[in-house]
């Protein structure tokens, strides 16, 4: 098939619909993967039927071992290449770190991070080979200002997802493979309702709040260009330039004690 093909984790809501929503209109084909096949299904009939695409819908939970391999092989199955990942997958675990359980935490690892840098290696050498590739890291504003109180491992792992990116964005120049990590900050998605801070996030103003479609155009519009990184949104971009400026205990002090606003303590 002439059509590239692009292939994204945590497609049945949020920010991954929409990045699968755009890349179907851009004309590509898709894959579409998450743990809840019956909104994917309903997802890929309704692109299938808009954009005349193929879509092909593999269910899997990238907290399990071997997911990754899984995934990659359906698509191998086909007979087809990957020629942009969207590794979008992730969540929030709410609660201070001490009364969490380690199983969850671990998961949210894999999730949020393993699969991510697995799926990448596995995928990179093929689009290196051919000479075309995107990628986009889903990383967070959160990974780009100090830590904060509850989801404790939520933004170190966003952070890594940033420094990931921006020495893969370095080693694949010139290749013909952009990688970027995107940043978005709050965005209206069903994360919030799941991670049972729904009734915490409504007390944002409005003006800091993006919707999914918006980010990931942008993200689209980064990884095109071959930005390392873009922060979405001029609130957040402001946020994210004073904490490169402004001393950590500083940023903790303000921040730290109004994180009640928008986490689980």
């Amino acid at each position: 098939m002439s059509r590239r093909l692009c292939l994204v984790t945590g497609a049945s809501a949020g920010i991954g619909e929409a990045f699968a929503r755009l890349y179907a209109r851009q004309g590509h084909d898709l894959v579409l993967t998450a743990r809840r096949a019956e909104r994917l299904e309903k997802l890929a009939e309704e692109l299938r039927e808009l954009h005349d695409t193929d879509v092909q819908v593999v269910p899997a939970d990238l907290a399990e071992p071997g997911a990754v391999d899984r995934i990659i092989a359906a698509v191998e199955a086909r007979g087809r290449d990957v020629d942009v990942l969207i590794n979008n997958a992730g969540y929030g675990l709410p609660g201070g770190y001490a009364e969490t359980a380690w199983s969850d935490q671990h998961a949210f690892l894999q999730v949020l991070l393993t699969s991510v840098c697995e799926m990448t290696h596995k995928l990179l050498p093929g689009m290196l080979s051919r000479g075309y590739g995107r990628i986009v890291n889903v990383a967070s504003l959160a990974g780009l200002i100090p830590g904060m109180p509850s989801h404790t491992l939520y933004g170190p792992t966003k952070a890594f997802l940033v420094r990931f990116s921006q020495g893969l964005h370095g080693e694949t120049l010139g290749t013909g493979v952009h990688v970027t990590a995107l940043c978005p900050g709050f965005t209206w998605s069903e994360f919030h309702d799941v991670n049972g801070t729904r009734q915490e996030t409504s007390k944002i103003p409005k003006w800091m709040w993006l919707d999914a479609d918006t980010v990931a155009e942008l993200g689209w519009r980064a990884v095109e260009a071959d930005h390392a990184v873009r922060v979405t949104g001029a609130p957040n971009k402001l946020i994210a330039a004073i904490c490169k400026v402004v001393p950590d205990d500083w940023v903790l002090g303000f921040a730290g004690r109004r994180a009640k606003r928008f986490r689980k303590l």
